[in-house]
């Protein structure tokens, strides 16, 4: 009986060193990473408003890249996909299936798109074109693996980061001496009254390593539409994809590198005041140059902190939508008639005319939307996430309103909220600031997710 007692006890102490040396790794930051190429078929449509073409070529490859990190009682999966968004629902499958696989929980993984017009076909934003389900079969498949690498492959790491200015997005949105507005526009008319808003050029990159410095992934944020080869018929991941290229040749590894698109809703990558003639060709090697040249130039001189608090909280903000009044979805109707008939109609009028009538059909008995509100704190780093293309005002007030500078705000994450645009959106009307099925969400919203973020940003920085 002695023997047994103390053979016990010995197997007790055992596992109990475990136990506490499982608690205390965990308190290591770790840093997990996986990169998937995510490539459609050549034929199939290629996601874009007004202009429904089918993929000719594949341009340069979709990816989807992660970084996962991990300390204490948090884990946190960020996945970047060279995707024009997803919608709310997909998302929410999406985490699911990549939460049980790799073992996270689903609210701790943030999935977001680029916005480039060079993918899939996801959102039902055309008349004429379908939404690729087979597509989104195969997605579901690549990021569960994603998950399942990324969290597999953590090991412990650090962190650092800084920021700049890149300027390659300006505001879209022209306004006009009748009170009308509208997305692009000839700045030089002589009824030309200013922009509607303003942009941000602010550029911050993150840099993660191992213990020894080894560069295991970069993730940068800037605030621009990827649409330099919109309408083109290929398969691109935009100017995401040629940074990626060029970012992964100068450090001489395949690592992941992550985009997170800003508060871009009313932002192009255009200059409506300074247009420039230039080939699609010169303009990609254009923005990536400065994209690259600014991201490496921040990594020259970056202090890295290997114990970084790392916390996260959210919100799911139900916010009410906007019908169209009864003459859009007549109108609307009337054009889709036409179209059925064969007739060919201008690009945006088809756009607004299937809008109108698709928001009435998806709506009418569900007058409410619920958006995911994300904030993340990484060391003195915060991040807010939210699922909209939300008006670059918006996120310069988060910013302002943040609890530290190094603070981005990233959009079309969890989903696909569409459009959220400024009083001055909605009174100005147009595309992106009419009611249509991708621009639905009460007037409020925008100014409702800044409240909402504030209060996430403020919780995490209000206790250590």
């Amino acid at each position: 009986m002695k023997d047994f007692m103390v053979k016990h006890n010995i197997t007790s102490l055992f596992f109990l060193f475990i136990t506490f040396s499982s608690l205390a790794q965990t308190q290591v930051f770790q840093i997990g990473t996986s990169s998937k190429i995510i490539n459609n078929e050549v034929g199939r449509y290629i996601q874009g408003a007004g202009i429904p073409r089918q993929a000719t070529e594949i341009l340069d490859n979709l990816e989807a890249n992660a970084i996962y990190f991990s300390k204490g009682k948090y884990q946190l999966l960020m996945v970047s996909c060279d995707l024009v968004g997803i919608e709310l629902s997909f998302a929410a499958r999406l985490r699911e299936k990549m939460g049980v696989a790799a073992a996270i929980s689903p609210r701790d993984i943030l999935i977001s798109c680029t916005h480039t017009h060079g993918g899939p076909s996801l959102l039902k934003t055309n008349y004429l074109m379908p939404v690729d389900e087979e597509y989104m079969g195969r997605l579901e498949k690549w990021l569960v693996e994603l998950a399942q690498e990324a969290v597999a492959t953590a090991q412990p790491g650090k962190i650092g980061w800084a920021k700049g200015e890149a300027h390659i997005g300006f505001n879209r949105r022209l306004t006009w001496s009748d009170g009308t507005h509208t997305m692009h526009g000839d700045a030089k008319r002589k009824d030309f009254t200013g922009l509607e808003g303003p942009d941000d050029p602010q550029h911050l990159a993150m840099f993660a390593t191992d213990l020894n410095g080894n560069l295991l992934s970069v993730l940068y944020h800037n605030t621009t539409h990827p649409t330099i080869y919109y309408g083109a018929g290929v398969y691109t991941a935009d100017f995401p994809g040629e940074v990626r290229t060029a970012i992964r040749a100068k450090v001489g590894h395949q690592i992941p590198v992550l985009f997170l698109n800003g508060a871009q809703g009313d932002i192009s990558i255009e200059d409506m005041l300074n247009p420039i003639s230039e080939s699609r060709e010169q303009k990609i090697k254009r923005v990536s140059d400065m994209v690259v040249d600014m991201t490496m130039a921040l990594y020259k001189n970056i202090t890295y902190d290997r114990d970084p608090v790392l916390k996260h909280e959210y919100y799911d903000l139900k916010v009410s939508v906007r019908l169209p009044n009864t003459d859009q979805v007549l109108q609307g109707r009337k054009v889709l008639e036409r179209i059925d008939k064969g007739e060919i109609v201008e690009p945006m009028e088809m756009i607004m005319a299937f809008g109108a009538v698709h928001l009435n059909e998806l709506y009418s008995n569900n007058l409410f939307e619920v958006l995911p509100v994300h904030a993340l704190r990484i060391g003195e780093l915060a991040v807010v996430t939210q699922p909209c293309e939300l008006y670059c005002q918006f996120g310069l007030d988060i910013k302002r309103r943040s609890p530290v500078s190094n603070t981005i705000v990233v959009g079309l994450t969890d989903g696909y909220g569409g459009y959220c645009p400024t009083q001055y959106g909605v009174m100005g009307g147009g595309y992106s600031g009419a009611p249509i099925s991708w621009c639905r969400l009460e007037a409020n919203s925008g100014y409702k997710i800044v409240e909402t973020a504030s209060r996430l940003l403020y919780s995490l920085w209000s206790t250590e």
